[in-house]
């Protein structure tokens, strides 16, 4: 398993990832992130960031059905680990204990 440590880019894709479970897919999370975020996404990105994200063992992913949408393709879906929850869990304390010592002073607006 590669290194544990989380981008920002990877943090956004994961967080975005267990919000869209059970419907979690390439498409779909970059759309998410878009309308979340207003920021455009290109889905190579979304995929690099899944790749990584599979490699150290924050995500898993399965093939789902087929459909007559798709063509007859089927969509690889994707879904939190307990791992990549306990990488956001971690993550979002860091943010919170060093927010929280943020001294509650005017910085002049």
């Amino acid at each position: 398993m590669k290194g544990t440590y989380l981008g920002e880019f990877e943090e956004l894709v994961l967080l975005t990832v267990g919000a869209l479970y059970p419907e979690a897919y390439g498409v779909g999370i970059m759309d998410e992130i878009g309308k979340e975020t207003g920021r455009k996404v290109n889905i190579s990105a979304i995929h690099s960031a899944l790749r990584r994200l599979d490699e150290k063992g924050f995500v898993k992913s399965e093939m789902g059905e087929s459909t007559n949408e798709r063509g007859g393709r089927r969509k690889r879906l994707f879904e939190l680990t307990a791992f990549g929850k306990k990488a956001l869990d971690e993550v979002q304390e860091q943010r919170m204990n060093l927010y929280n010592r943020i001294p509650n002073i005017s910085y002049g607006s």
